[in-house]
């Protein structure tokens, strides 16, 4: 693939980074550009329980020959690491034979500082076995596993039916089958380490001896951290990923989208670190030496942050819209399996005004389908059950509002009322009757007090 020979030596690095992270090496960074010592990349394996430094030369040329590797086998010797050490020289192009025969005197020495060769070739069968692709010069993340849209162990219409257990007047078995759509959003997790000490002349004022993990939506446009509650939730389920060409998870959905991730691994790379570079900057006051109080802004370097793990993943994003009357409710939420956050909840929402959320109780009107709080949720005069100020046709009997399905109802209870005995016509407007019964009951009692305070 030529794109690989379009790369500055910079982008070259870059990308020998993601890919060796993506291998599995741990603290992979990229030494300090500024110096030429033979070593572009620096990273760390574990081998049999021991722990080894691996220093790379990256080199974007087309041949690489002896002297390269001497100098890396050099800079392997004098790099500061308390354990093994080896090295690797990683082009884009080939190695010449004496390049080769040099690595081989070594391997044939049994020499402490044993150095890798990775052509443009090695270079690109590797990529494809961390699933990476080469494109435009740079890596795109190919990414082909999927959090579950849906517990297998249940219907998709699970998370609906819950949603509906505490709606008065309706049951799961009322539900319609929804319209369900799922969208496949790309997320990548972040594991970073910072290690930053900050000196004055009194000493160590502050250090930083974080380990960061963080979930980034990584879509098209900026990216962005995610609530904490959805990077739980796909950090507590990337054990249970499933295949996302798996025919068997987008057979249930109407719909089905899947989002590409909008930048390189890279770039995710340096956003993530910049992050971190502005949340942990801290002020730190510290007395001098001449008992002067100071103020210190204590801002860690790129270089002391280094980016352990990126992890891409896909997070299923499920929007299910019920029809029920006159009425469309729409239910969606990231899902993982028998998990979930809910991101728009549209049965616990009142259609007539901004009454929301779990706290608040609600009932469904069969009348028309609304759900509805209980400001605007009344009884049915006729059938006794629940309507909805919003479909009810009203009218008044002994000064009271009653509500009725339909004007058939209310026809209805007119010939109703028009039999009624007065004290029944009374009793419509129950507040109205118990407070007339409290005002005779008073003037009674007023007129008894007069009449004894008279004998």
């Amino acid at each position: 693939m030529a794109v690989l020979d379009n790369l500055s030596g910079f982008e070259f690095e870059d990308v020998v980074e993601d890919v060796f992270r993506n291998l599995g090496y741990e603290n992979v960074r990229q030494a300090d550009r500024r110096a030429d010592e033979g070593r572009d990349v620096l990273m760390e394996e574990v081998v049999d329980g021991t722990r080894r430094a691996v220093v790379v030369e990256c080199k974007h040329t087309d041949t690489v020959g002896r002297p390269v590797v001497q100098k890396l086998h050099s800079a392997i010797a004098t790099f500061d690491f308390d354990g093994p050490k080896r090295g690797m020289v990683v082009t884009t192009g080939r190695f010449t034979q004496p390049a080769r025969g040099y690595v081989e005197d070594l391997d044939a020495k049994d020499d402490p500082y044993p150095i890798e060769l990775i052509d443009g070739e090695d270079l690109r069968e590797i990529a494809d076995d961390v699933g990476l692709d080469l494109y435009n010069g740079r890596i795109e993340i190919l990414c082909e596993e999927t959090l579950r849209p849906y517990d297998p162990a249940a219907s998709i219409t699970a998370p609906l039916e819950e949603a509906i257990e505490e709606i008065k007047n309706i049951d799961a078995a009322d539900l319609p089958t929804p319209h369900a759509a799922v969208t496949f959003q790309p997320v990548v997790e972040v594991t970073a380490e910072t290690d930053a000490v900050f000196e004055t002349s009194v000493g160590v004022i502050h250090r930083i001896n974080e380990r960061t993990q963080f979930v980034i939506h990584a879509d098209r446009g900026s990216p962005r951290v995610a609530d904490s509650d959805v990077a739980a939730l796909i950090s507590e389920n990337l054990h249970a990923t499933v295949n996302l060409e798996n025919e068997s998870i987008r057979e249930p959905f109407d719909e089905v989208t899947k989002q590409r991730f909008g930048q390189t691994e890279t770039e995710y790379k340096d956003w993530a670190v910049d992050q971190l570079q502005r949340a942990q900057t801290t002020t730190v006051t510290y007395t001098g030496d001449n008992n002067v109080t100071y103020n210190k802004t204590c801002e860690p370097n790129r270089s002391d942050i280094s980016v352990q793990s990126i992890e891409a993943v896909y997070l299923p994003e499920v929007q299910q819209t019920t029809d029920l009357g006159e009425y469309s409710y729409p239910y969606e939420y990231y899902a993982a399996g028998p998990s979930r956050v809910t991101t728009e909840d549209g049965f616990h929402q009142c259609v007539h005004c901004e009454t929301a959320g779990t706290d608040e109780t609600y009932t469904y009107c069969e009348n028309c389908g609304a759900i509805a709080c209980g400001d605007h949720i009344k009884t049915e005069r006729l059938t006794g059950e629940p309507i909805c100020t919003g479909c009810a046709v009203t009218e008044t009997f002994a000064w009271k509002t009653k509500y009725f399905y339909d004007e058939e109802n209310l026809e209805a209870f007119r010939e109703e009322y028009a039999d009624m005995g007065l004290h029944q016509k009374a009793m419509e407007n129950q507040v109205l009757a118990g407070g007339s019964l409290v005002v005779v009951l008073v003037v009674l009692v007023l007129i008894v007090t007069a009449l004894g305070g008279g004998i």
